[in-house]
Formats: structure tokens, C-alpha cells, sequence
């Protein structure tokens, strides 16, 4: 023992010239080395410098941090400039981070001029500035961070998710988009500024010459980016550090690869997910809204009939058992032998999964049971008791209760948790289901996380006769009252600006019995981060993670958990399709999640706008290493009709995933309900078939 405490103690005197590398792989940072208890040095390479708060205009949103710190290095022809102070939160996302190539190189300066620090990185070959801060407006606070640049174009393109008009962005005026992960459909009528499914602070540009670049700004906080004229670029975010990577290209496909180096390429989805089969189909077919299993049978029958090509079935969450993951319905008994003999005809089936669990049936309590985590409230004194109390199994937990489509409360895992307990009780559940109906893809909705009501105290669903009045979500949003410092931050970003910040002058419930009473103080005029989602006070990772941190990871992290979870079911590659999605398709979405998933653009409506901004969406989520993507054709939310359904059938052919989907309520809309379509669906994908070898 005392040799031991005697070598323990010699090994941290050794040296540098003598010290033996314990992350000889790529991609050491000081995180992941300090892991494995080793001693942080930072690369030969790697530039630090400590910068001083000035004393210039005092920032309105905090104080700001005295010393932060200024490094940079390169990984291959990467450069990573980062502006950091040392312990605060990095996101928990591993990225592989291999060196990258290029022809090209970029250097890094640093000025220091009238007490203002700066830095420019500069194209090696061409000596053009790509990013000059020289602009002003570094700020670093706890709660408020920004960084502006001249930029050499504007010829911009990236950052999301956002509904973008044109491919590139619009530089004539001050234009501001939110970034934070939330359950907002897309909207194209028009310039919609607002924040979608994912978050993707990314972006690629063309200079002047002809050569291209990328930046990235790894921050997982919510955040927003401003173009301006000049041209000029303002990034904030409200929380984690300033970490960004320039790609030098110098194409747009070497900028692209070396992004993919850094973060991950993509996974590859079995040949059928994109559309091909020895029957020649190359659709999928979907709707919310089947009223039962003969109803799903009738709509794919009349395709099947009409010689429509079609190759996979997709259940919305009406096969379940009042919406719950895991079950079966009453109406929807005779499924396992519908999927079994779709297979015998070399059809396929994906099915819908939430990722919110009720909190009072078999799949929660065996994830009880197995000691899985759920999202927690960070102390008991905060839990609401009126809605804990109604479930034994979550009762005297801190587990954070919300409402979704499941008619009671349900919990959300925690995909982040460093147990593996709960990856591993996820991924129980699919091979248990997959047993009964052997499903052969996956598509992820809700997870951003999504949750109804919250902060709200007349929540839509009290007004839906398919939903009791569950009691909603509430989170502290007393401004400078106890606990709000993480919901009721001093800036916001434009992703609650956007539609108009909420005041609270009393608590929820108050303002419930106010309104009651007195019809006023009825508050809820806009938005606060919380809304349509969790409390940003809750805690994740065994306490250990702030989900005003790791919010817009929630769809990122689950997409990892269920491609183990298929791979195990299936035994096979299949498909995992996210919204915020081997196939798995996803709905929210992070920088790498295409290592896990694909994704579908969301609830979109049958309008020819909707139509032109999903080419964008493909083409931007593409760039963000989504190869695996595609809108509902023809529209999800409205009426379509027959010439708008024919045009999108017609473009849908040309994304890799490719499915009709609407919305319950809506009339039919597959493509077998109009000749014509019918006609122009099976040209289309006759053609698809063609180039599906080039596209695998």
C-alpha cells in the first residue's frame, strides 16, 4: 500500500519530455483525458491566453467573468479557437474529432488594440480574413455570451433548424434566428424566424474567389445568430463556453467531409429504408389518424392495387394502446400477423415511439425496477405533490411529471445518465415489443422533449375530448424568486423573444385562480424557454447535468439509445427516423446525430410553399450530416389537393427518405386517391429505382 501512495505521488512530478501519452487515439481533450485520470497537457500546438474584463459599457445581462481564457490548435487542417473559462459546462457529446485534409491551411492572429481584444483567421493561400472580430461585442457572462465577426461574403449557408426562404442567407437587414429545440411546426408563408426540432449551429460560405469554408460553434445552450449588413454575423448564446471550428475546404464538398470528420459521418440505412425492394417498391405510405388495423390495410390495399410502388408501412401512434410506447391497441390486435405477412409480400414496417413513458403501467415499472433514470426536479422541496402523489411508483420520487399523448402523466428517461441503466432497460423494452410485432424500423417523435401545458394554466388539451384535464407542468417563473434563475435567465434568446416574452407577476396556479375570479392577470401572452417542453431547472445525468444545458441534446442522446435498441431487436441494420430517426428517423436533432438517425422535417402543411422550403430543409440537413431525410409529402397539417400532391410525389422522389404522411382528421391523401397522382407516383419512382444504387 505505502509503494503504491509513494508512486502515486511520484507520477504527477515527472517530467513533460518523459510522460507517456495515455490517449494515443485521436480526439484527446482535457475532459475525456482527466476521465481516464490522467495529467491535462495541452497540445504543443495550442495557443492560451488570458483576457481581462475591460471597463467598457457594463453588460446589461450579468457581470461580466474578470479572467477567461483564449486557445487554439488544429485537428489535421481544423482550426479550434476556443474562449472558455476552465470548469464551466462543455456538452457531453464525444465527437471522434479526427484529423482532417485539405490542400489548404488557415492561420490564426490574435490583436490586441485600444484594450480590445480580437482575432482573425485568415486563409493561408489566398490571405483572405474569414472571421475578423475586430467588429467589438465579445462579451463573456455566466448567462450571456457574444461574439460578432466581419465576414468575406454573404454568401452564407447553414445554421438551423429553421424554415430559410432561399438557400442562402439574407444579408439586407438585421435578421435573427432562434436556435432551441422545440415542438414548432414549420411554417414558409412568409419570413418565420422562429426555432424548430433541432439546433444546428453551423454554417458554410462561399468567399469572393470561389473558395469555401465552414464554422462551427459547438454550444448546446439555447442560442440565436443575427446576420447583418456590413456583411457581419452576431452569435449569443446564454450559456457553456465559445468553442468554434474553421473547416478550410476549399470546396463546399471538402468543407462538408472535414465537418463530417469532426463530428461523425453518418450511419448507413439498410437499402430498403431508401426505397428499393426485389418487388420494386420504393414508397412509404403513413398517416395519424387510422382508425383501426383494417383501416391502415384498406389504405395500403388500394396502393398495392393501383400498381403504386410501395415498400414500407408506417404506423402513427393510433396502433398503440391509448398512446402508450409499448402496447397494442384494442382495434389493432390482428398487427404482428399483418407485419408478418407484409413480409412475406417484401414489404416493411416502421412504428412511432415517444419517448415519455405513463408513470402507471408495466414498461415504467419495469424501468423502476431496473433502476433506469428519468428527468428529476434537483430537490424533493420542488416536486408538484398534487400530481406526484397520484402514482405509487413515482411517489417520494423526484422524478419531473408531464403530459403528453398518454392519457395520464408520464416521465422522461434520461438518456444521459452514466449507469447505462437506462440505454439498457430502453433497449429491454424494444426487443421485448419487437417479439410481438416484428417491426423492422423506428421512428422517433417528441423528443425534444415535448410536453403539453407547461406554465400554462388552460392548456389546449383541457379543451380535447380525447385527453383528460391532466394537471400541467409548472416550473418556478417568479422573476428573481427562488429557483428561477435557470427559467428565467436575463436574456432569452429570439427563441422565446419571437413570440413575445411572457410576464409573470404570480405563480400559476394563482394566476389560474385570478383568472377565474377576476379575469386578469392573464399572463400567458407569449413564451419562456420552458414552454412546450420541461422545466430548465431539472436535472439530468445523476444530478450531475442542468437541462438548461442539455435540452437540445434530449433527441440526440435518445437516437443513440434506440439505434442499440434496434440493432438488438432486429439483428439487422433496419432505419431510426428522428423528428426533433437500422432505420431510425428523429425529430430533434444535434451535430452528429446522423451518426444514429435520420430525419424527417417535421409537421409541415399541404402548401406550395411548405413544398419549396423542404428542398431547402433536405439540402441545409445534408450539409449538417443528415443524408437520411425527407418531408411528408404532400403536406401533414391541412387539406392537400390533387396538383400539389402530384408536384410533391414528383420532388419527393429525389430524397433519400421518402413518405406520404398527413394528419388525423385530414382526408386521405395517398397517392392511389387521384389517377393522376397515382400515374405521376409510379413514374417518379420507377425513375427513383434507377439511381437508388448510386444514392446507397
Amino acid at each position: 500500500m505505502l509503494l503504491m501512495l509513494l508512486l502515486s505521488v511520484l507520477s504527477v512530478v515527472w517530467a513533460d519530455d518523459v510522460r507517456m501519452d495515455c490517449h494515443p487515439e485521436p480526439g484527446a481533450t482535457q475532459q475525456n483525458c482527466e476521465e481516464r485520470n490522467c495529467i491535462w497537457e495541452p497540445p504543443s500546438d495550442q495557443q492560451v491566453i488570458t483576457l481581462r474584463r475591460n471597463s467598457g459599457p457594463k453588460n446589461p445581462w450579468g457581470d461580466d467573468i474578470e479572467l477567461i481564457y483564449f486557445s487554439s490548435n488544429t485537428i489535421g487542417k481544423t482550426l479550434n479557437v476556443k474562449i472558455y473559462v476552465p470548469g464551466r459546462y462543455e456538452p457531453p457529446v464525444n465527437f471522434p474529432r479526427n484529423p482532417s485534409v485539405s490542400a489548404d491551411s488557415l492561420q490564426l492572429a490574435t490583436h490586441n488594440a485600444n484594450n480590445l481584444f480580437s482575432f482573425t483567421v485568415v486563409r493561408k493561400s489566398s490571405r483572405r480574413r474569414l472571421f475578423d472580430t475586430s467588429l467589438g461585442g465579445l462579451i463573456f457572462s455566466d448567462k450571456f455570451l457574444q461574439i460578432a465577426t466581419y465576414l468575406p461574403s454573404d454568401a452564407m449557408y447553414g445554421w438551423g433548424e429553421n424554415v430559410h426562404l432561399s438557400l442562402k442567407h439574407n444579408f439586407t437587414a438585421y435578421t435573427t434566428w432562434g436556435m432551441l429545440a422545440r415542438d414548432e411546426p414549420p411554417s414558409s408563408a412568409g419570413l418565420v424566424t422562429k426555432n424548430l426540432y433541432g439546433v444546428h449551429p453551423f454554417y458554410m460560405m462561399l468567399e469572393p474567389d470561389g473558395n469555401s469554408h465552414g464554422v462551427l460553434i459547438l454550444n448546446s445552450n439555447a442560442q440565436e445568430v443575427t446576420t447583418a449588413p456590413g456583411p457581419a454575423l452576431i452569435y449569443r448564446t446564454i450559456g457553456g463556453n465559445l468553442d468554434l471550428y474553421f473547416f478550410p475546404g476549399p470546396t463546399p464538398e471538402e468543407v462538408t467531409q472535414q465537418y463530417l470528420t469532426l463530428i461523425g459521418t453518418p450511419f448507413l440505412p439498410s437499402y430498403w429504408a431508401l426505397g428499393y425492394q426485389k418487388f420494386s417498391k420504393a414508397v412509404q405510405i403513413s398517416r395519424y389518424g387510422y382508425k383501426n388495423l383494417d383501416d391502415m390495410i384498406g389504405i395500403i390495399d388500394r396502393n398495392v392495387k393501383a400498381g403504386i410502388p410501395l415498400d414500407t408501412a408506417v404506423a402513427d401512434i393510433d396502433y398503440m394502446d391509448r398512446y402508450k410506447d409499448f402496447t397494442t391497441g384494442k382495434n389493432w390486435t390482428g398487427l404482428p400477423n399483418y407485419v408478418a405477412k407484409l413480409h412475406t409480400q417484401g414489404m416493411r414496417t416502421i412504428l412511432i415511439y415517444d419517448p415519455a413513458i405513463q408513470v402507471d403501467y408495466d414498461s415504467f415499472q419495469r424501468g423502476i425496477n431496473a433502476n433506469a433514470r428519468f428527468i428529476e426536479w434537483e430537490r424533493p422541496d420542488q416536486v408538484m405533490h398534487t400530481i406526484q402523489d397520484l402514482y405509487p411508483l413515482a411517489k417520494n420520487t423526484k422524478i419531473m411529471l408531464g403530459v403528453v399523448w398518454p392519457d395520464r402523466h408520464v416521465a422522461f428517461p434520461d438518456f444521459l445518465e452514466t449507469t447505462n441503466n437506462t440505454t439498457t432497460w430502453w433497449t429491454e423494452e424494444f426487443v421485448r415489443y419487437w417479439n410481438q410485432v416484428s417491426y423492422d424500423g423506428i421512428w422517433i417523435d417528441m423528443n425534444e422533449p415535448a410536453n403539453f401545458g407547461t406554465n400554462e394554466g388552460n392548456p389546449w388539451y383541457f379543451d380535447n375530448p380525447d385527453h383528460p384535464d391532466d394537471e400541467a407542468l409548472e416550473c418556478p417563473m417568479v422573476d428573481g424568486g427562488k429557483d428561477a434563475e435557470w427559467d428565467m435567465p436575463p436574456f432569452k434568446t429570439h427563441s422565446v423573444y419571437f413570440y413575445g416574452q411572457a410576464s409573470v407577476c404570480c405563480t400559476n396556479s394563482l394566476r389560474r385562480l385570478l383568472t377565474n375570479i377576476y379575469s386578469q392577470c392573464v399572463l400567458f401572452q407569449g413564451s419562456y424557454l420552458a414552454s412546450k417542453t420541461l422545466c430548465m431547472l431539472a436535472v439530468q445525468a445523476n444530478g450531475t447535468q442542468r437541462f438548461y444545458n442539455v435540452k437540445n441534446l434530449y433527441g440526440w442522446s435518445e437516437a443513440k439509445a434506440t439505434q442499440q435498441a434496434l440493432f438488438k431487436a432486429t439483428n439487422k441494420r433496419g432505419a431510426v427516423i428522428s423528428r426533433h430517426d437500422s432505420t431510425s428517423h428523429l425529430r430533434s436533432t444535434f451535430p452528429s446525430s446522423g451518426r444514429f438517425a435520420g430525419h424527417w422535417l417535421g409537421d409541415n402543411s399541404a402548401t406550395w410553399e411548405d413544398l419549396q422550403s423542404s428542398v431547402i430543409g433536405a439540402q441545409e440537413f445534408n450539409m449538417f450530416g443528415i443524408p437520411y431525410v425527407g418531408s411528408d409529402i404532400c403536406g401533414f397539417n391541412g387539406e392537400t389537393n390533387e396538383e400539389l400532391c402530384l408536384r410533391w410525389q414528383q420532388m419527393g422522389a429525389f430524397h433519400s427518405f421518402m413518405r406520404n404522411h398527413n394528419t388525423e382528421g385530414a382526408s386521405p391523401q395517398d397517392p392511389a386517391r387521384w389517377p393522376s397522382v397515382a400515374a405521376a407516383a409510379t413514374k417518379a419512382n420507377l425513375f427513383r429505382y434507377k439511381y437508388l444504387p448510386y444514392l446507397f
